[in-house]
C-alpha cells in the first residue's frame, strides 16, 4: 500500500521524487523518505509523518542528485518511527531499498543474516530484504563475471522471498542505476527522454511522461539514464510493451475544491456519463460490453454468478446481486474476496466469476481471481485502472473510465460500480426474459442517472447544515431495505472511514431483532425511505425508533409520503427507476459523511490508519 518513486536521468531527482511522493501520499502517509546518490555515497533522509515533513528537511539540506528513490509508508512491520521509515540501508552501507508489500519469511531470513554478522536498525521486513541483497552481493562475487553483479544479487535474493513486493534498489558500486522488481505489488515504469521514473502508481509520473510500461509479476527492470531492460527472475529477456496513459496531471489535482473527496463527489455526473458512454445497443434496449471476451451464447449458458470484492466494492456487488436476481432471475452469490480462497465453497461449474476493484491491485481480490481461475472458472473484472494486475489477469472485463480517484474514501468509483452493476443486470436480463420495452425503459433510466445525481448534489447546503447539528454524536445507525441495504452498509463505512464515528448498517427490518437496543437520544438513525411496495414497512421501522426517542434522518424520494414530524431531518432525492435508485441514494450519505468529518476537524483525504489501494494481506 506504500508509495514508491525512483528517478534516473539528467534532472534534479529531489524535486521529481518529492512531487511524486506528494501525489502518492494517499497510498500511505505514516512516514516518508528518500535516498539520493551522491558520488559514491548514499544520502538518506527520512521522517515520520507526512511528506511535508520530509520536504522541509530536504529543503534545509539543499540536496541535489540525478538518481534517487523515495517512499511514503503505510506501516505493516514496525511502528511509525523515523527508524522504520524507508529507504532502508544495508548494514555494509552498499544498498538502499524501498518496498511495498510483506515479506512473510523475514524472521528466518533475519536470523540467518544475524548469524552472518549483519545488523539491523529497524523493526521492518524491508531492512531484512536489503541486507539479504548485500549478503548475496558480497558472496562469491567472481560468479557474477560477465553479468551485472547488482542485478544478480537481487535476482538471487528474490528467489528466497516468500510474500509480496514491489521494490526499487540503489547500489553505491553502480552509480546512475536503479533496479526494480515486483510480485503481487504494482510497479510502473515511466519512459521519458533520457530519463526513467519507477513508481507504484501512474499518478507519480504522469507530469513527466505519458509513456508507461506495466511490469508483471516476476519481472526485474534495470534502469540507467540511457536505457532500460526487463528480464524475468529466471533470466529470460522480456520485450516491453509501452502503453499510453489516457489522463493528465490535471485529472489528479484538487482544482478549486478543498479536498479530493469533495472534488470526486461533485465529479460523479461526468464520471457516470464516461462509464456508460458507447455501452448501449443501437436500438437502446440493452447494454454492450466490448471487453468481456465471452460470446453472448456462452454468457447466457451461465447458471450462476459469483462476485468477489472488498470494502466499498463489496457493497456495490451486493447491489448488483439484487438487480441481477430481480431483473434477470439468475442466482448470485457475493463473497468477501479476502475469505473466498480460504473457504471450500461448492460451486456450480456453470458459474461466471466477477471481481470488482477500483485500483485493480487489491491483493485480496487479486488472490480471489487467481483462485477462481485455478479452479477452472472464467473471471471477469470491473476496475478503473488500465494495465492493473487484475485487468491483465482476468479473462475479460469492464473498465469504469472515471479517471483517477485520489480520495481514500471511494465516491465516484463506487457510483460507477453501481452503474456498471446495473448494466450487467440489464445485459443478462435482456438475454433471458426481459422484454424490449422494459429494456428501453431501463436504458433510459440509466442514461438519466447523471442528471438525477446533479439534482441530488444540489442538496449539499442542506446536508451541510444537518451535518453541523449531528457532528458531535459518537454513534449512528444506517438502515435500508432491498437494494438500499448495501447503501446502509456503505453509509456507515463512509462515516467510520473519515470521521471516526462508530456507525453500523442494517436491514431496517432487522432492527427489532437486536440492534434496537442501541437506540437512544444519543444515537441517530439514517433511514433510506424511497416510495416502494414496502414503504409502509419502512415507516413502521422508523416509528419504532421514534418511540424510543432516537433522532431520525430520512433520505426519501420526492414522491415518498412521509408522515409529518416522523423524521427530524428529511433529505429529498429525485424519484427514479429501481436500477438507478442506489446511485442517487449514495449522494446524500457521501455528503453527510464528508461534512460531518469537516465539522469534527478530521483529515478527510488522509484518514488515520487507512490507505487508498490495499496491496497487502
Amino acid at each position: 500500500m506504500c508509495g514508491i518513486v525512483g528517478y534516473v536521468g539528467r534532472q534534479n531527482a529531489v524535486s521529481i521524487i518529492l512531487e511524486g511522493l506528494k501525489r502518492l501520499e494517499y497510498r500511505g502517509y505514516d512516514s516518508a523518505g528518500v535516498c539520493l546518490e551522491k558520488g559514491r555515497r548514499l544520502e538518506v533522509v527520512k521522517k515520520a509523518g507526512r511528506v511535508d515533513n520530509l520536504a522541509k528537511e530536504l529543503g534545509r539540506r539543499r540536496f541535489t542528485a540525478t538518481t534517487g528513490i523515495g517512499h511514503t509508508r503505510w506501516a505493516t512491520h514496525g511502528a511509525v518511527t523515523d527508524a522504520n521509515a524507508h529507504p532502508h540501508v544495508s548494514s555494509d552501507g552498499k544498498f538502499a531499498l524501498i518496498h511495498n508489500g510483506v515479506i512473510e519469511n523475514y524472521a528466518q531470513m533475519k536470523a540467518f543474516l544475524t548469524g552472518k554478522g549483519y545488523t539491523f536498525k529497524s523493526e521492518t521486513d524491508t531492512e531484512v530484504l536489503c541486507n539479504l541483497i548485500a549478503y548475496h552481493y558480497a558472496k562469491e562475487p567472481a560468479r557474477a563475471k560477465g553479468r551485472n553483479r547488482f542485478m544478480e544479487s537481487i535476482r538471487k535474493t528474490l528467489h528466497h522471498v516468500e510474500g509480496t513486493y514491489g521494490i526499487a534498489v540503489l547500489c553505491v558500486d553502480h552509480p546512475g542505476e536503479i533496479v526494480g522488481a515486483r510480485k503481487a505489488s504494482p510497479l510502473i515504469l515511466g519512459v521519458g527522454t533520457d530519463e526513467y521514473i519507477l513508481a507504484s502508481d501512474a499518478s507519480a509520473l504522469v507530469s513527466r511522461t505519458q509513456n508507461v510500461v506495466y511490469l508483471k509479476d516476476g519481472e526485474i527492470v534495470h534502469l540507467t539514464p540511457k536505457r532500460f531492460s526487463i528480464t524475468t527472475l529466471d533470466q529470460a529477456d522480456v520485450s516491453p510493451v509501452v502503453n499510453q496513459l489516457t489522463w493528465s496531471v490535471a485529472d489528479s489535482d484538487k482544482g478549486r475544491h478543498a479536498h479530493f473527496m469533495e472534488k470526486e463527489i461533485f465529479e460523479q455526473p461526468a464520471a457516470l456519463e464516461n462509464a456508460m458512454r458507447g455501452r448501449f445497443s443501437a436500438d437502446g434496449s440493452t447494454a454492450l460490453f466490448g471487453g468481456l471476451n465471452i460470446s453472448p451464447g456462452e454468457f447466457r449458458e451461465m447458471e450462476r454468478f459469483m462476485f468477489c470484492a472488498c470494502g466499498t466494492a463489496w457493497h456495490a456487488c451486493l447491489v448488483t446481486e439484487h438487480l441481477i436476481e430481480r431483473f434477470a432471475r439468475v442466482p448470485v452469490e457475493v463473497d468477501y474476496a479476502s475469505e473466498f480462497r480460504y473457504r471450500n465453497s461448492p460451486l456450480d461449474p456453470r458459474t461466471l466469476f466477477f471481481v470488482m476493484s477500483q485500483s485493480g491491485e487489491t491483493i485480496d481480490t487479486l488472490a480471489a481471481l487467481r483462485e477462481a481461475k485455478r479452479k477452472g472458472f472464467r473471471v471477469m473484472a470491473v476496475n478503473n485502472v488500465v494495465g492493473s494486475s487484475i485487468a491483465r489477469e482476468a479473462d475479460g472485463g469492464i473498465y469504469q473510465h472515471v479517471g483517477p480517484e485520489v480520495g481514500v474514501a471511494s465516491t465516484k468509483a463506487f457510483t460507477s460500480q453501481l452503474l456498471i452493476g446495473a448494466m450487467i443486470a440489464l445485459y443478462v436480463a435482456r438475454m433471458r426474459d426481459m422484454s424490449y420495452s422494459d429494456g428501453v425503459e431501463y436504458v433510459n433510466a440509466l442514461k438519466g442517472a447523471p442528471e438525477l445525481v446533479r439534482q441530488a448534489l444540489k442538496q449539499a447546503p442542506k446536508i451541510k447544515a444537518i451535518a453541523k447539528r449531528y457532528a458531535q454524536y459518537h454513534d449512528m445507525l444506517f438502515l435500508g431495505r432491498l437494494s438500499l441495504f448495501p447503501l446502509a452498509l456503505e453509509g456507515a463505512l463512509k462515516l467510520k472511514e473519515i470521521s471516526y464515528v462508530h456507525a453500523e448498517g442494517y436491514p431496517a427490518a432487522e432492527m427489532k431483532h437486536g440492534p434496537i437496543a442501541l437506540v437512544s437520544e444519543k444515537c441517530p438513525s439514517v433511514f433510506f425511505a424511497p416510495k416502494s411496495e414496502i414503504f409502509n414497512k419502512i415507516v413502521s421501522s422508523m416509528q419504532e425508533i421514534k418511540a424510543r426517542k432516537g433522532p431520525i434522518i430520512a433520505i426519501a424520494t420526492a414522491d415518498a409520503p412521509l408522515p409529518d414530524d416522523l423524521a427530524d431531518e428529511v433529505i429529498r432525492i429525485p424519484e427514479c427507476h429501481e436500477a438507478v435508485l442506489p446511485i442517487v441514494a449514495a449522494i446524500p450519505v457521501q455528503l453527510l459523511s464528508y461534512y460531518i468529518a469537516l465539522e469534527r476537524g478530521c483529515d478527510v483525504d488522509k484518514p488515520r490508519n487507512l490507505a487508498k489501494s490495499v496491496t497487502v494481506e
